[in-house]
């Protein structure tokens, strides 16, 4: 997870956040009842839910104003339920470009590209070289979250027009958890999967991750490597 002032690296069972200015904060992660993780659709919620609680909980890496500003971003959408029909597509346009436009703000597109860096360098093997700048991984990342929208809005797309039920003010929501559960359980398949096929499907979210990332210095990839690590210590203690 990349942010503007630095790069947070999620494992399972814990967090590391590493900052541009040399700082470097750790948590635990959620541990959601096993239940809950083995039911289709629902373990995606889950799982989508748990990954973001670096964010959203009070110890985690974001401000309070923040949080706040996440959560807006989250219900806003709900409520365009409630605008006249001829306003509910501009605004939609304008919240999306608004909430991108945040997002990627200060260096963040760089520290995502380091963060894609640094986790290609620990899956090669390949810390110290890419420490020291030897070698280079790739910059691009078949589990970014870029490719995990790019899947998301078509599904998206076709729940909200193929929606079997009479609209009310629940069916944005109801949609959506639909379609980011179904998102979730086609994510899963791909990732476990080794067919050339399934892994086409990440294409166009790679594609977009030209946009998403830069590439990134040294300096700002060792930020990436220093959040790892501090995962991986935890990880194999």
């Amino acid at each position: 997870m990349a942010r503007p002032d630095g790069v947070v690296i999620v494992s399972e069972r814990f967090w590391a956040f590493a900052g541009l200015d040399g700082t470097v904060r750790t948590g635990d992660m959620p541990a959601p009842h096993e239940l809950l993780q083995r039911i289709p659709l629902l373990r995606g919620l889950v799982r989508l839910g748990a990954s973001l609680s670096p964010l959203f909980r009070r110890s985690g890496v974001a401000r309070a104003r923040e949080r706040y500003l996440l959560l807006l971003a989250v219900l806003a959408p709900l409520a365009l339920v409630l605008a006249p029909e001829w306003s509910r597509t501009p605004a939609g346009i304008v919240l999306t470009i608004g909430l991108l436009g945040w997002m990627l703000r200060g260096r963040t597109l760089n520290l995502h590209g380091a963060e894609h860096r640094a986790i290609g360098a620990a899956e090669a093997r390949s810390l110290a070289t890419t420490w020291s700048g030897e070698t280079r991984p790739s910059r691009f990342a078949p589990r970014c979250g870029t490719n995990f929208a790019a899947l998301a809005a078509p599904l998206t797309f076709f729940a909200e027009r193929l929606w079997p039920f009479a609209p009310a003010l629940y069916t944005p929501l109801a949609v959506t958890l639909v379609a980011l559960s179904l998102t979730m359980e086609l994510w899963l398949a791909i990732q476990d999967s080794s067919r050339s096929l399934a892994r086409g499907l990440l294409l166009p979210g790679l594609g977009l991750q030209r946009l998403t990332t830069r590439e990134p210095r040294l300096d700002e990839t060792r930020v990436a490597l220093t959040a790892l690590a501090s995962v991986l210590e935890r990880e194999l203690a």
